[in-house]
């Protein structure tokens, strides 16, 4: 069976079902595209001029950098548009937007261009954020935390491979076959929605909806939301800021000899994998036991690993460590786009998790600067033990938000 029949199999499935299958295969597709240059981008600014070390360290910065930073800005608009006009032309622009803004990077000839194309590519992005808000107001809501968990993995598998495919394009063709090939898998993602996803969107009449004028007052749960806003930024920052060293970190594990770059990325790719199959047991466990306890207790448990990370004397145990901070990711950004689902009227669904997504950024944006600041200042395990502290406020902060809650016997 091809992938394509798979997809619109014709045996007795409800619509979300089959939507659920297809955007996984998308998320899947959009997780490589937001991945697949990862591994080399230093190295193709050094092929765009001629740089000292610090000038390309600071160019590589802002390539990173630069798709979340206008994602940060333009994420609520297009989830604005997505409540007034749908979630299926939401998903159609940003994955077509992002294939042709990814093939157009190929042909960068220098570093200006190569960052005005990874802004564009910020306000073209939103797939991921997207695909979650349909999957979310289309699933029955006793089993949004086993979708949006199984939906989660999508991109995590994407983000696994991505790497390995990018690096293996650029070493055997080139660097700019490779954004080449990145614009060609989000381009199949694109046509995956146009043909096999199905939404029944019906516009809300300006009298029957909300206040557009003020999006935060119009929520009628606003202190689990934003609380929830929060709980993302500080999700994403916590495990971003440890990025800028663990290469470094890993270094020093192996006493500066040994295959660095390939055990980095095998101790990169292993909290992944434990991403991968532990996300969909927690989404339904918190279907069935309390959403919010699994986000608490999550947050616990990725403090607890953390904070022996600071101390481990082999890669090894750093390994090992970062499966269990797989496990834990598998039970936080799940848990909060399912209490996100379960606590937003559908009409502001999508406007929800576009903020949701700029949150989100801010703290791929904000994580790395902490991890690096910390470093220079203390030292490689000290930039664990700053992260312990940040989920610990994050703790602290969804047993606050997350009080009402509590009180009931499931959400």
């Amino acid at each position: 069976m091809s992938v394509f029949s798979f997809l619109k199999d014709k045996t007795p499935h409800s619509e979300w079902q089959q939507n659920l299958r297809v955007l996984w295969f998308g998320t899947f597709m959009a997780g490589i595209g937001s991945s697949c240059v990862a591994p080399f981008i230093a190295l193709f600014i050094g092929q765009l001029g001629h740089f000292s070390s610090a000038e390309n360290a600071f160019w590589s910065g802002w390539a990173f950098s630069a798709p979340f930073i206008t994602k940060a800005l333009i994420s609520p608009f297009w989830g604005r548009l997505s409540d007034k006009y749908g979630r299926k032309p939401m998903l159609i622009r940003a994955s077509l937007g992002m294939s042709l803004v990814m093939m157009a990077t190929a042909l960068a000839g220098n570093v200006y261009e190569l960052i005005g194309l990874r802004l564009l590519l910020g306000v073209f992005n939103g797939f991921i954020s997207t695909a979650n808000t349909l999957v979310a107001i289309q699933v029955p809501r006793n089993k949004s935390g086993q979708s949006l968990g199984t939906l989660a993995t999508g991109s995590v598998s994407g983000t696994l491979i991505g790497p390995l495919i990018g690096g293996t394009i650029a070493d055997l063709i080139g660097y700019r076959y490779t954004f080449l090939m990145t614009g060609l898998c989000l381009f199949v993602a694109f046509l995956l929605v146009v043909f096999f996803v199905h939404e029944r969107f019906t516009p809300i009449n300006q009298e029957e909806g909300r206040p557009t004028t003020n999006f935060f007052k119009a929520l009628p749960r606003r202190r689990i939301v934003l609380g929830m806003f929060l709980t993302t930024m500080i999700i994403q920052a916590s495990n971003n800021s440890i990025e800028p060293i663990l290469s470094l970190y890993v270094r020093q594990l192996l006493g500066g000899s040994g295959h660095v770059a390939l055990v980095a990325g095998i101790i990169e790719a292993i909290s992944g994998i434990a991403t991968l199959f532990a996300a969909p047991f927690f989404g339904r466990l918190g279907d069935h036991w309390g959403t919010h306890w699994i986000l608490l207790s999550g947050l616990v448990f990725s403090m607890l690993v953390f904070i022996p990370m600071a101390f481990v004397q082999n890669v090894w145990e750093l390994g090992i460590l970062r499966f269990l901070v797989g496990i834990s990711d598998a039970a936080l950004i799940p848990s909060v786009q399912t209490l996100l689902s379960k606590n937003s009227p559908h009409r502001m669904m999508g406007e929800v998790f576009s903020w949701n997504q700029s949150f989100q950024a801010v703290g791929n944006v904000v994580g790395p600067q902490i991890g690096s600041s910390v470093a220079r200042i203390g030292g490689y395990h000290e930039v664990f033990l700053s992260t312990a502290v940040l989920v610990l406020i994050n703790f602290l902060a969804v047993f606050k938000n997350t009080e009402g809650l509590r009180e009931q016997p499931k959400n």
